[in-house]
């Protein structure tokens, strides 16, 4: 007992006894047996002081049209780095490679947007962009004409989203049918392509526990009708407590597959890459901790590895090359890997083993996931914000000069020639070659600075953007 207690409990028997006689000490020891038992009770270990925590309450979003009309341009760029995620465009249409800074591309039109750096889908003549309404406080996925920016219609919902160097940093994937978008409080969407209306919309934090990255999301979906199946499936890196990976069917939202995050693995900045292994179609994922590889069919992990180049805010994606080889870079002074995937005759699964690393000085990509071609790898180089090419062998081929830096603006590859944009929002052109850098144009396209988002290019129509705002620009012959 306490000395305090001591006190108190002879203040009552003196007190009781003093004034009331033996009646009183009776009350002294009611009073001392009360206040003993009031202090047990304090101590249960049961009883619990309830905590009032506030429902998970489901978002609603809200469809608003447009008075935008479809182009008939029919060439599409469906999700991030294009339709085979590799930032290089298939088509045959010749570019004007003479831009003169007396005479630069034609801007076709143009608009503001909300800050951030979240890039562009196109497919059958619409623009699709994740944008961030500040004033209302919405996530809102745009519709957009090709022709002439005019918007088609959007879909938004509520979300807060604080000011911290930008706000959506995503591109949604598209098909025919559906469009699936990640906002930067890594909420999923899916909507019908055509008309905007909401299939499902779900928050991976409340879902399967995802820890939303610094800097907000900048995974960008991928769709895919996954081997055996017949449905487009939405393939997802919750990277969360109760999941690593998920496919979702695009019309229900319902899982077809789910991976577990048996390794407590983190969500990174990067994108999903699909990669055929031994003939199966793999998706791999670059996390906080570690790289994985996971069969399409069903989800499961065939190889992990961990030791990887991870910087302060892991952007780049996994670089799928030949004979089973994925390139990784880190930022942030990470530097890069090349690893292989090997079959493990133990296992039937895989190894990934390390063939080289790379320094910071040698290639280390902050923002953009460098582009194979050629079989080379290209890519600014964040130690001197440099252009160069790498052979597979991790020796540079060729690097741009001192005088030509180019920050972390993104690039793509279209009719042979690397487009870059730089920080400030100058395009340059240059040949799409591991012989050496040669410069074929340069022109000041953007006005404002942070020019990061993905480019897309459609039929000669290059869309890029800065901070507040995107301009469509004529690139054609």
């Amino acid at each position: 007992m306490r000395p305090a207690a001591v006190v108190y409990f002879a203040i009552c028997l003196f007190a009781g006894l003093l004034l009331f006689g033996s009646t009183g000490l009776a009350w002294g020891f009611l009073l001392i047996f009360r206040e003993n038992t009031s202090r047990i009770a304090l101590r249960l270990p049961a009883e619990k002081i309830a905590i009032e925590t506030k429902p998970y309450v489901s978002i609603k979003g809200e469809l608003t049209l447009g008075s935008g009309i479809p182009s008939r341009i029919s060439t599409n760029w469906s999700q991030f780095r294009g339709e085979n995620r590799d930032a290089i465009s298939p088509e045959a249409i010749p570019l004007k490679k003479n831009w003169m800074e007396s005479q630069p591309p034609p801007v076709l039109w143009g608009l503001p947007l909300g800050e951030g750096y979240a890039g562009f889908a196109v497919r059958n003549g619409r623009v699709y962009i994740l944008d961030y309404d500040e004033q209302n406080q919405r996530d809102a996925l745009r519709c957009l004409s090709l022709d002439d920016g005019q918007e088609i219609w959007r879909f938004s919902y509520p979300v807060r989203v604080k000011k911290n160097h930008g706000m959506s940093r995503t591109i949604p994937a598209v098909t025919d049918q559906y469009c699936v978008s990640l906002g930067p409080k890594c909420h999923v969407l899916c909507v019908d392509a055509k008309t905007g209306e909401e299939k499902w919309l779900i928050d991976l934090v409340h879902e399967y526990g995802t820890t939303e990255p610094a800097w907000y999301a900048g995974q960008c979906p991928l769709i895919v009708t996954l081997p055996g199946g017949d449905k487009p499936s939405a393939i997802i890196a919750p990277v969360g407590s109760e999941a690593l990976m998920v496919a979702l069917d695009c019309e229900t939202g319902r899982e077809v597959w789910r991976t577990p995050n048996h390794f407590g693995w983190t969500m990174t900045h990067t994108s999903i890459a699909p990669m055929m292994l031994d003939g199966q179609l793999t998706f791999v994922y670059f996390a906080g901790e570690g790289l994985a590889g996971i069969r399409a069919a069903d989800g499961e992990i065939l190889w992990s590895t961990t030791g990887l180049p991870v910087g302060l805010a892991t952007c780049p994606s996994p670089v799928i090359l030949s004979e089973n080889r994925v390139f990784c870079s880190g930022g942030y002074k990470s530097g890069s890997v090349m690893i292989q995937i090997v079959p493990d005759s133990q296992t039937g699964k895989y190894n990934a083993l390390t063939l080289h690393q790379l320094s910071d000085k040698v290639f280390d990509s902050e923002q953009q996931t460098p582009i194979y071609y050629e079989g080379h790898l290209f890519g600014l180089r964040q130690d001197d914000k440099r252009f160069v090419c790498l052979n597979l062998e991790g020796k540079v081929v060729w690097e741009s000069g001192r005088t030509e830096k180019f920050g972390s603006g993104p690039f793509l590859i279209a009719d042979g020639m690397i487009l870059i944009l730089d920080d400030d929002g100058k395009l340059t052109g240059c040949e799409a070659t591991p012989t050496c850098y040669r410069k074929l144009f340069e022109a000041e396209i953007m006005e404002d600075y942070c020019c990061w988002a993905p480019m897309a290019i459609v039929e000669g129509r290059l869309l890029l953007r800065d901070q507040f705002s995107m301009k469509c620009i004529d690139l054609r012959e």
